[in-house]
């Protein structure tokens, strides 16, 4: 989608199929911001209606001369400092959903007064609402079937106050590149497993590197071989697709700056190995490479913002088959930095081609680095699908991507790291096993990679819960992936950029 900024001075020579107005649920009834006429005529008409309930839509047309065709009142709660940047997202997203039930290819939405994010955020928030809200995965689509085809939303406007449209144009300009790199990780996460194999993501990763000026290595197994991966190289034993490690760099800091490192799963698909999963629902495990996929996805971002840092993107990427030369319970395998893991379960597979990866980056003396992945069953019953899980070696460094979190919407919640949970990874025949039992299965994956960060300030993201899912109450989502964490990553980066 096509995302613009228009004045509110301007909004009554506006020409378009359907404006979407803000209703604030004030202290003495729905609150509107101002509206030339004829829209402000169509509100007073429907005064008796308005809401400022969140979601209550009442729409009506708008009949007087050319400009605005429709006009759709939508609730957005308390106004004033209550009135957040997630509000807006979802404010923007369902005008969206308006227009495809109405077969509009275009819709604006009107920026409310003095909402609590300030205007710059709160125009930011809005087009990436508008831009998540427009996404379809329809590649593998024939039409065959269908009576017609779904309306896709095209474009859309944002409407800033005048005083502010300068500083509304530039963050819309980074939400829908934001949000674009969102829908572009919600593309490879809805490609089914025969379609994006790991060098499928590699392919991905060189376009993305030549469209924004990214430098890009990839890694096949002869040279992991040459790493001593040993642990990435076992969990594709399974499988007939070769593995990729895929590294892009975005040289946008001072030469020799030390760089932010994103690190993501990249599991293609995951059966489990031999300790297989239940068939019931195993489709959705090529949605295991989420992690992976937010992080190409971040990278695309951060080189089409021209982000002044030096950011590391690092993604492991195999299949977790059954095949005749699988790795099997009881085997016991070296990982990049030497130590040994005693595999008691193949469908803890995530931890082992992540720990190579990790290592391999605490290699390149990043700054800090944060790592993302559907790790963890147990992260969707600790957290249900609400927040991801956030742990790490750095206080600092957690409580930063909490804040990025709570901005973009993409929240997640910090669960401890103790050195005793350590123990439940103690093993008699390696230095430790891959899984430490159910009691505290999320943190006990994070100690796991913990192993393999040295000194590193490091943080890991188990979106197990967030990353995909069924149909919610959010409005810029679609059932199958959400692209969580793309655009938590990309804020943390410009975060520390300043």
């Amino acid at each position: 989608m096509h995302v613009r900024t228009a004045s509110r001075a301007d909004l009554a020579d506006l020409d378009t199929p359907l404006l979407v107005v803000p209703v604030v649920a004030g202290a003495d009834g729905p609150e509107l911001p101002p509206l030339p006429d004829p829209v402000g005529g169509v509100a007073d008409r429907e005064s008796d209606d308005l809401s400022g309930a969140v979601g209550r839509t009442v729409v009506a047309r708008v009949s007087a001369g050319p400009g605005t065709a429709r006009v759709a009142f939508v609730g957005v709660g308390p106004g004033g400092d209550a009135l957040g940047a997630e509000d807006l997202r979802r404010f923007a997203a369902r005008g969206v959903r308006l227009a495809e039930e109405r077969r509009l290819t275009s819709v604006a939405v009107l920026l409310p007064d003095d909402p609590g994010c300030g205007v710059a955020a709160a125009a930011r928030a809005a087009a990436e609402g508008l831009v998540l809200a427009s996404w379809r995965f329809r590649e593998l689509k024939t039409g065959a079937g269908e009576d017609e085809a779904p309306t896709v939303v095209e474009s859309g406007v944002v409407i800033s106050p005048a005083a502010s449209v300068d500083a509304a144009r530039d963050a819309v300009q980074v939400g829908s590149v934001v949000a674009a790199a969102e829908n572009r990780a919600r593309n490879l996460q809805s490609r089914p497993g025969n379609v994006a194999t790991p060098e499928h993501l590699a392919a991905e990763a060189r376009s993305i590197a030549e469209e924004v000026g990214l430098e890009i290595d990839v890694l096949g197994p002869e040279r992991m071989r040459e790493e001593g991966m040993g642990a990435l190289l076992a969990v594709t034993a399974g499988s007939d697709q070769e593995p990729r490690l895929i590294v892009l760099r975005h040289h946008g800091g001072a030469d020799g700056e030390a760089p932010l490192a994103l690190v993501g799963k990249g599991l293609t698909f995951d059966a489990g190995g031999i300790s297989i999963k239940p068939a019931k629902g195993m489709e959705e495990m090529k949605f295991d490479m989420s992690g992976g996929a937010a992080v190409l996805a971040a990278m695309w971002a951060v080189g089409k913002l021209g982000v002044k840092r030096n950011v590391l993107g690092v993604v492991p990427s195999s299949e977790n088959l059954l095949g005749a030369s699988a790795v099997k319970p009881g085997d016991v395998v070296t990982t990049r930095n030497g130590k040994t893991v005693e595999v008691i379960n193949t469908d803890a597979e995530g931890r082992l081609i992540l720990c190579d990866a990790l290592d391999y980056v605490v290699g390149m003396e990043p700054e800090a680095i944060v790592d993302c992945a559907t790790l963890t069953g147990a992260a969707v019953i600790c957290l249900g699908h609400q927040a991801s899980a956030v742990l790490g070696t750095d206080d600092g460094v957690v409580a930063e991507l909490r804040e990025a979190g709570d901005r973009t919407g993409e929240r997640c919640w910090p669960l401890p790291l103790y050195a005793e949970y350590r123990k439940q990874l103690s093993s008699e025949t390696a230095d430790f096993k891959n899984v430490g039992g159910r009691p505290a299965g999320t943190i006990t994956a994070a100690a796991f990679l913990r192993e393999f960060v040295g000194d590193v300030p490091w943080a890991h993201l188990d979106i197990a819960g967030t990353a995909y899912g069924e149909i919610d109450d959010v409005p810029y989502r679609r059932k199958g992936g959400h692209g969580v964490p793309t655009r938590l990553l990309v804020e943390w980066v410009r975060s520390r950029a300043g």
